[in-house]
């Protein structure tokens, strides 16, 4: 696959968010990195609504998800993009603080492809973020589009 392909990063947290940001660029990816702060606006970029309407069409390679937002939490956007068609196989991985059982366990049961608890070390915090980077946006493999 020769497209390279946005990298979505839904987090409400603005220090969280800059690190991520941080962390992917020190990763020397090529992708394009977009951060939304919610759900519903990482839903509207997903399915080309709102002031995301006019973005250029294509999934992105990954979803960085935080389970915590405002507005519309992660586990309900994971879950409707899981029932979507063309959606339901985007990989999506699950960048939270959250170490509860009940997040880890419904995570996975909604199909997320990967759950990353967020390190409080703010080396460990990049190391992790670069890793997923260059993972997810350019080693992994998904099917075409159908």
């Amino acid at each position: 696959m020769s497209e390279i392909r946005t990298i979505l990063l839904a987090e409400d947290s603005p220090h969280d968010a800059e690190m991520a940001i941080d962390a992917l660029r020190e990763a020397h990816l090529a992708n394009p990195i977009v951060h939304v702060e919610d759900g519903v606006e990482a839903l509207d970029y997903l399915f080309m609504r709102g002031k995301h309407a006019g973005r250029t069409p294509g999934d992105p390679a990954v979803l960085l998800l935080d389970i915590k937002m405002p507005r519309m939490d992660g586990l309900e956007v994971l879950k409707q993009l899981r029932e979507h068609e063309t959606l339901k196989r985007m990989p999506v991985v699950i960048l939270s603080s959250s170490r509860e059982e009940s997040d880890l366990a419904r995570s996975w049961d909604l199909g997320v492809n990967a759950y990353v608890v967020k390190p409080v070390d703010v080396d460990q915090f990049f190391e992790a973020v670069r890793t997923l980077g260059k993972f997810w946006a350019v080693l992994n493999e998904t099917p075409d589009e159908e």
